[in-house]
């Protein structure tokens, strides 16, 4: 008999990192401490709303006013995006190359200065498909007026841009364009670039991604005249969310080469109106450094248009 306490010691102590063991799952177990039925409800509703930065934000905010619960919120938020993830990454493997598009339809009109003083109308396709390791952007834009049967302004573009994501933010760029725009002193112009892109600030509010590499164009101008050079092309893409619904970006792009080099720079306010719809203005600014006899060098470009968003 007095061998049985001893026995039991020796149990005990075999079965103590079982037990510890069994301790630290209970710890990541929501049922294990109570969440506050407020702090949940909140924390239920951000997860609800699919909204990366109110969940940043709730979970922060939860684990400060209940210290007791910080684990237990964190390991709920940590799971929710480890599901959410997963069921993204399974989705876009599933897809076909029709899904997945993201983008906006815009139509409006402008008021241009420079090579043309006219009032016309624009229309803007946007769309942008994110994969796993491959992003596809496509762009085509028009403006068009004309005054008494007499076109006064022409401006056409339409382009695509496949990117090769290393990681979350690093990417290699291949970029091909064409434009035609007669008032600023070309018939038609083809451009192809690859290189490298950054996303240097990438966060729920603000992103910043910069693109740089070589180029090469073919510019068929209206003085008849053919030009075909090596450039270097340099991209700048900012977006702002100022407040929930309204948002201030700005795109800008460079070609330098020996000859005719292109600066263009977008600024535009865009304000959510409702659900899909909203308003944007914006100002643009193209300049070319040596345009063909007759032209200026710099147009600017003032729209105020209607957006779509899907």
């Amino acid at each position: 008999m007095p061998c049985f306490p001893r026995l039991s010691f020796v149990l005990l102590g075999a079965a103590a990192p079982l037990l510890l063991g069994n301790a630290d799952v209970a710890l990541v177990d929501d049922n294990a401490i109570p969440v506050p039925a407020g702090i949940k409800a909140m924390l239920d509703a951000a997860l609800a709303s699919g909204n990366e930065g109110e969940v940043s934000t709730i979970v922060k905010y939860a684990r400060l006013a209940d210290p007791a619960s910080a684990d237990v919120v964190l390991g709920i938020a940590e799971k929710w995006r480890s599901d959410r993830a997963a069921e993204r990454s399974k989705t876009i493997r599933e897809a076909s190359m029709f899904d997945l598009w993201s983008g906006r339809a815009e139509v409006g009109g402008f008021l241009t200065t420079g090579n043309s003083d006219t009032l016309g109308l624009t229309a803007v396709l946007a769309a942008t498909r994110e994969g796993l390791r491959w992003r596809h952007k496509f762009r085509a834009q028009a403006d068009y007026n004309e005054n008494q049967g007499i076109a006064t302004r022409e401006h056409y573009l339409a382009s695509y841009e496949p990117n090769f994501k290393f990681d979350d933010r690093l990417y290699a760029y291949g970029a091909a364009q064409y434009e035609g725009d007669r008032f600023l002193g070309y018939y038609d112009r083809f451009s192809a670039s690859a290189g490298v892109g950054y996303s240097a600030i990438k966060s729920p509010a603000v992103r910043l991604d910069i693109e740089l590499g070589p180029a090469f164009r073919h510019t068929y101008f209206t003085d008849e005249t053919v030009q075909s050079s090596a450039a270097a092309r340099g991209t700048l893409a900012f977006n702002w969310r100022l407040l929930p619904g309204l948002s201030i970006n700005q795109q800008g792009s460079a070609y330098v080469q020996r000859f005719n080099s292109t600066l263009s720079g977008t600024t535009a306010l865009n304000a959510r109106l409702i659900g899909p719809l909203s308003a944007q203005v914006s100002y643009n600014v193209q300049y070319e450094s040596m345009p063909p006899l007759g032209s200026v060098s710099t147009d600017t470009t003032s729209r105020a248009s209607l957006v779509y968003s899907f």
